[in-house]
């Protein structure tokens, strides 16, 4: 059985990755970028002549699948005098104070509903809480040959690499990209970044998907309506064990598909996405090595309607946990099942619903609900998650070009399996400036 099921995994990806490449012979339709691109005011020119790398700076400035807390275009740009070579220089520097109270969560900037204490702590019933770690710089070269069209570069860093309230420095992203071909740690496929509502704080939703991981990620377009994409991906497998299974080293990777469908210039779209996992653990019982399927659906989207933005997502599946918000780290993709030595993949589902609109250009409200919940769990121990609810309320002000004002209100829930309840409640100000 568990040979059968690493076949059948081998055979599900092998058949994808074959799709992937027959449709090299299909029309496939390579994203165009204006070579008459209007250079924004913002954008400081160091080098180069711009006249020649206008179609260089459209790729800098594309904000396809961006998720709210990605940074936007760069600010300082260095161009060759031929046009063939760019190079940006971005970030922002976010800083955020909190008040929260009648529940607290004590997780830094970061509105997790799986840190809720269950039920409330008396000790934890409020806090004041000043951050500046989400704040971020990252550099991007993009070019352009004959033989593969456009390339990239990225790398991005954040400074939380000594923990939540801590101020290391650490990677976030880090990849390059020629032609339809991805490579390098990224927003993973089964992610649909433009369908996260903007939030002020930065973890989002709890029901949001958002994983990072090293990939490889084949993207074509085949027209400029339909794209997909394919992709072999390193994730976390975090599980919940007892005394007869074991943690072992994961030895398949995981498999997202997506199929899109855009219109209005890339403003609105609708993503069917599917995800195949299978994770390694050891049975102490049996003293074997065994396998347990995960997989998960997905329907995203984002739809703009004149100065009104819609956004959702929604999934279904077993074993996704590492994708969720909620949930990932959590060591819900795999639980133990009894004292037989064996392990399940738990029943899971998870949504997030929001809107944005603006009022102008330099003022617009947001206002999202989300939930992530898991099925199944009564005979592990009462304390486990059974759901996390997200409500957030924002509003965002510009009020010099880049340099934005936010506040946003949450609050957040956390049920588990005893049927206690556990609620959070704060008050999040945000300056952010962007470079």
């Amino acid at each position: 059985m568990t040979y059968s099921v690493i076949r059948k995994s081998a055979r599900t990806g092998f058949t994808l990755l074959a799709l992937a490449v027959v449709s090299q012979t299909w029309a496939l339709k390579p994203k165009e970028y204006p070579d008459t691109f209007l250079i924004p005011e913002r954008a400081i020119i160091a080098s180069g002549t711009p006249e020649n790398g206008r179609h260089l700076v459209a790729v800098l400035y594309d904000s396809e699948n961006l998720h709210f807390s990605d940074p936007s275009a760069p600010r300082f740009l260095f161009l060759d005098r031929k046009g063939k070579v760019a190079l940006g220089i971005g970030g922002y520097l976010k800083g955020t104070v909190q008040y929260d109270f009648d529940g607290s969560i004590d997780d830094g900037a970061s509105l997790s509903t799986f840190d809720i204490p269950v039920p409330n702590n008396p000790a934890q019933r409020s806090q004041f809480y000043g951050n500046a770690n989400h704040s971020t710089i990252f550099l991007q070269l993009v070019g352009r040959s004959d033989k593969f069209g456009y390339y990239s570069a990225y790398i991005q860093t954040t400074f939380q690499g000594d923990g939540p309230q801590g101020y290391g420095v650490k990677v976030k992203q880090a990849y390059m990209r020629v032609g339809y071909v991805t490579a390098g740690l990224a927003n993973s496929t089964f992610v649909d970044g433009a369908a996260g509502t903007p939030v002020v704080e930065d973890a989002g939703p709890s029901g949001e998907m958002s994983r990072k991981n090293v990939l490889v990620r084949y993207a074509p377009r085949f027209s400029d309506h339909l794209s997909g994409a394919i992709g072999v991906e390193v994730a976390p497998v975090t599980s919940t064990f007892n005394d007869v299974t074991q943690k072992i080293n994961q030895r398949v990777p995981d498999i997202p598909v997506y199929l899109q469908y855009e219109w209005g210039g890339g403003k609105s779209h609708v993503r069917a996405s599917g995800l195949l996992r299978n994770m390694s653990y050891r049975d102490l019982v049996e003293h074997s090595n065994r396998f347990k399927t995960g997989w998960a659906v997905q329907l995203s989207g984002v739809f703009n309607i004149y100065d009104l933005t819609l956004f959702a997502q929604g999934a279904y599946g077993r074993g996704y946990g590492a994708y969720i918000n909620d949930m990932g780290g959590n060591e819900l993709d795999m639980v133990y099942d009894g004292t037989t030595g064996k392990m399940t993949a738990p029943k899971t589902a998870n949504f997030e619903l929001g809107a944005s609109y603006s009022f102008s250009p330099k003022f617009s409200l947001t206002g999202t609900f989300s939930k992530a919940m898991t099925f199944g769990l009564s005979d592990l121990p009462a304390t486990t998650y059974r759901y996390g609810q997200y409500l957030g309320v924002n509003a965002f002000y510009e009020i010099v070009p880049d340099l934005t004002l936010g506040l946003q209100y949450f609050r957040g829930w956390r049920k588990d399996y005893s049927d206690v309840t556990g609620h959070a409640n704060s008050v999040m100000a945000m300056m952010k400036y962007s470079f």
